[in-house]
């Protein structure tokens, strides 16, 4: 059984000297592939040693996560384009996109962060539609003001997975009937979780990708722990429970989900 991990942040492991260790206990447990994904110009770099370090395993993407959006933004989105070179070039941009969650209390300020959120989701969709790639989305507390915007970009939905999906099953059909899909993490494992799960029944399988998340949102039962590659096994065991398919059928179709959005060898 194969399993990709779809969505991880890996850089905490490799900083602490865990990396080959981390590695290994997922290979353990089935998973067998990464997509490391970037935040900011603090872990770009660091993404792309990975993949030199470890080709045909890590993969990376590099993107300016909302939530490190502030008025200098222009500078590390224009950073950007010089990392889509071959050969190690990223397979994806992102994660971008809208947080409206932790937006600063004060209101002005609040104003600002989403001016400046909203005008850097709007020039990195320009970018990836440039450069003709995969988009990696990052949504909370935000979801009609994202797809918007995605809609006024023109861009391909086709290309667009929305990560870490905690919206519920009205919002996965209105991407699906787009042409985009959704990625589910550990929240699908939660019981205070129930939209999640209807929403991944809504999906289903055909469109199915499986991510981790790490070092966020530990499955159950392993909450109360960091989070690591290796948990992806449990997120897929409850994932084909919550779909009534066999767990190797699941972690077949979403491998080859994950191989074709983001054009992996």
């Amino acid at each position: 059984m194969e399993l990709i991990d779809s969505h991880c942040h890996l850089k905490g492991f490799k900083d602490k000297g865990e990396l080959d260790a981390t590695l290994k206990r997922a290979a353990e447990a089935g998973v067998t592939r990464y997509i490391a994904v970037g935040t900011s110009e603090k872990d770009w770099v660091s993404y792309r040693e990975m993949q030199m370090a470890h080709p045909g395993k890590i993969n990376y993407t590099v993107g300016l996560h909302p939530c490190y959006v502030d008025a200098e933004w222009h500078y590390a989105v224009s950073q950007i384009s010089t990392f889509f070179m071959p050969p190690h070039a990223p397979v994806a941009l992102g994660e971008i996109g809208l947080d409206y969650f932790h937006l600063p209390k004060d209101p002005v300020q609040a104003g600002e962060t989403i001016l400046h959120q909203e005008a850097a989701l709007r020039q990195q969709l320009m970018l990836a539609d440039e450069l003709d790639c995969p988009i990696v989305i990052h949504s909370r507390d935000a979801f009609k003001e994202t797809v918007q915007l995605i809609d006024e970009s023109g861009i391909d939905w086709q290309r667009i997975v929305f990560h870490c999906f905690t919206y519920g099953p009205e919002e996965i059909v209105q991407l699906n009937e787009r042409g985009g899909r959704a990625s589910f993490t550990g929240v699908a494992t939660y019981k205070n979780a129930p939209k999640v799960r209807e929403a991944l029944r809504a999906q289903g399988i055909e469109r199915l990708m499986l991510e981790t998340d790490c070092p966020y949102l530990t499955p159950e039962p392993h909450r109360g722990k960091p989070n690591e590659p290796a948990y992806l096994h449990p997120i897929a065991e409850r994932c084909a429970e919550i779909l009534a398919v066999p767990l190797e059928e699941l972690a077949a179709r979403t491998t080859a989900n994950t191989k074709a959005f983001f054009n992996l060898d």
